[in-house]
């Protein structure tokens, strides 16, 4: 299952069933999980954790050196977890003395051209279309979408379930469970499709879109806003994780609703 016209190191750490396709050089300190492909002319630098079943399109470059000049050569890694799929040309940086590490969740799509700088943490079922660069430190949380093009400033955080407009420059935190757009990139309402498509039901989303009431449309800043979610809605395992998000924010968050 291994081509002989690639080089894969003999440490290599090989599951069960993996493909490795020509002109693919694999260095030491790797492990590839079961059932895994890669294709042709993808270089896997020391340093990568490739799960099970993953798909690795030509041109991708995994664990480089990450492009910051404070890195002076520590020992870290790129975590890739299972059912991913990373495509042609896609770039992913090994972490820093930050966090060590940088992560790519289960079940993610990266389309091709895609950048993930340095100690990035991406999580499960996230999809992030083609060309779009995301700096260092950057933290994408399960099912978040974002449009090609679209780059993300470092240490930016984007919350679970939200969709990023194509072609936007993301400079400030994105909330769970919205959609973003605009420049510069404001609050596009709730993503209610992606929602419904994953289970929510109608009186969660309701729910979703009067905690951001508050918090953008009815001109009050956040502190404001936060304290009078807490009094006047009902706790919720959604209304929590916005409220959390909100707080814990250190660049900020996008801007409320534009017209």
């Amino acid at each position: 299952m291994i081509s002989n016209l690639s080089q894969v190191h003999e440490n290599t750490m090989l599951g069960p069933n993996v493909t490795i396709d020509p002109f693919t050089m694999v260095h030491e300190d790797v492990e590839i999980g079961e059932g895994t492909w890669i294709g042709s002319n993808v270089t896997i630098f020391p340093g990568a954790r490739i799960g099970k079943g993953c798909k690795i399109f030509p041109g991708a470059v995994l664990s480089a050196i990450p492009q910051d000049l404070k890195f002076q050569g520590e020992s870290s890694t790129i975590e890739i977890g299972d059912n991913t799929t990373i495509r042609e040309c896609v770039t992913i940086s090994r972490g820093t003395m930050d966090k060590r590490t940088t992560k790519v969740g289960n079940n993610c799509l990266l389309m091709a051209y895609v950048h993930v700088a340095h100690d990035c943490l991406i999580g499960n079922n996230v999809i992030i279309a083609n060309a779009v660069q995301i700096a260092g430190h950057v933290s994408i949380d399960d099912w978040a979408i974002v449009g090609g093009s679209s780059a993300i400033h470092q240490f930016v955080k984007v919350g679970m379930h939200s969709m990023i407009s194509g072609g936007s420059l993301v400079r400030k935190d994105v909330p769970p469970f919205t959609k973003a757009a605009r420049e510069p990139l404001s609050y596009a309402g709730v993503n209610s499709l992606g929602l419904r498509r994953r289970g929510f039901s109608t009186e969660a989303i309701s729910h979703i879109q009067e905690v951001y009431r508050y918090l953008f449309l009815n001109s009050l800043n956040n502190s404001r806003a936060l304290e009078e979610i807490e009094v006047n809605l009902p706790a919720t395992k959604e209304r929590d994780e916005i409220v959390n998000f909100i707080r814990s924010s250190e660049r900020g968050v996008m801007k409320g609703y534009i017209n």
